[in-house]
């Protein structure tokens, strides 16, 4: 008890500090950091009340910046879903499909069951095990029939015979699995695979629904499944071709 009294907020700094120039921890390292520092002393002082005075509460964590999200463009999103080929096509298209135009996590797009699929929604389940309903478009609920067409049920392990998307050994794909597929097609489409990924393509989902589709930030925050709407705001970095048509579009500006 004695020692957690002696702790000042000079202290504190100088830990922060050591862990940036002796331990290389990024800003976002830091900023966890300051987080657990605030919440243990925190709980020191209201909860266990063994120390008078908190001296995390002025902590400040470092600044870090927002970095926007990397994304196709749509040429580029078109140009993917064409190199799509060999023995599993149906099966690959419709999983870059679903990436593309619903936004879905990997984990949500693993772990899709083909009973949760009712017409144009789907039923997935997002982090913290909260399920939410994707609606389907045309192209992905077409994409996901041809392939439901060619899908064999037979020799699917039991465990997973409801399971939508299913590997060469007949059990339901693995998130490593996918991985390896898209960055295999975004090879071949001539994009640079160490850049983009499955997460990209959720980025590309977001972003083609931001620009093109007129969605606004809540309605964006549902589909993507945020809990919060200040994350999905990272996925509104409109370009500057979009401010200026707003800017003109004020029907004060012909004046």
């Amino acid at each position: 008890d004695y020692f957690l009294r002696t702790i000042g907020l000079n202290d504190l700094y100088s830990f922060i500090s050591y862990s940036a120039t002796e331990r290389n921890n990024c800003n976002y390292a830091r900023a966890r950091k300051v987080a657990c520092i605030r919440s243990f002393f925190k709980y020191l002082h209201t909860k266990l009340k063994i120390i008078d005075t908190n001296p995390a509460m002025e902590l400040e964590p470092p600044k870090i910046s927002v970095k926007q999200p990397r994304y196709l463009n749509l040429e580029e999103s078109k140009k993917l879903l064409k190199v799509v080929n060999g023995k599993y096509k149906e099966r690959d298209y419709a999983m870059l499909m679903l990436f593309l135009n619903c936004g879905l996590r990997l984990s949500e797009l693993v772990s899709i069951n083909i009973n949760s699929i009712k017409g144009d929604t789907l039923k997935v389940i997002g982090k913290g095990d909260k399920e939410r309903t994707v609606y389907l478009n045309k192209a992905s609920a077409n994409a996901i029939n041809a392939y439901l067409r060619v899908r064999n049920p037979n020799g699917i392990k039991l465990l997973d015979k409801n399971a939508l998307f299913v590997s060469r050994n007949r059990k339901r794909i693995s998130p490593r699995t996918v991985q390896v597929i898209v960055k295999k097609y975004i090879k071949a489409a001539g994009l640079d695979d160490e850049v983009y990924s499955t997460h990209k393509l959720r980025h590309t989902a977001a972003t083609l629904m931001y620009k093109h589709g007129n969605v606004d930030i809540r309605a964006l925050q549902k589909i993507l499944g945020h809990k919060s709407v200040a994350t999905t705001q990272i996925y509104t970095h409109i370009d500057d071709d979009r401010l200026r048509k707003a800017v003109q579009a004020n029907p004060l500006s012909g004046e």
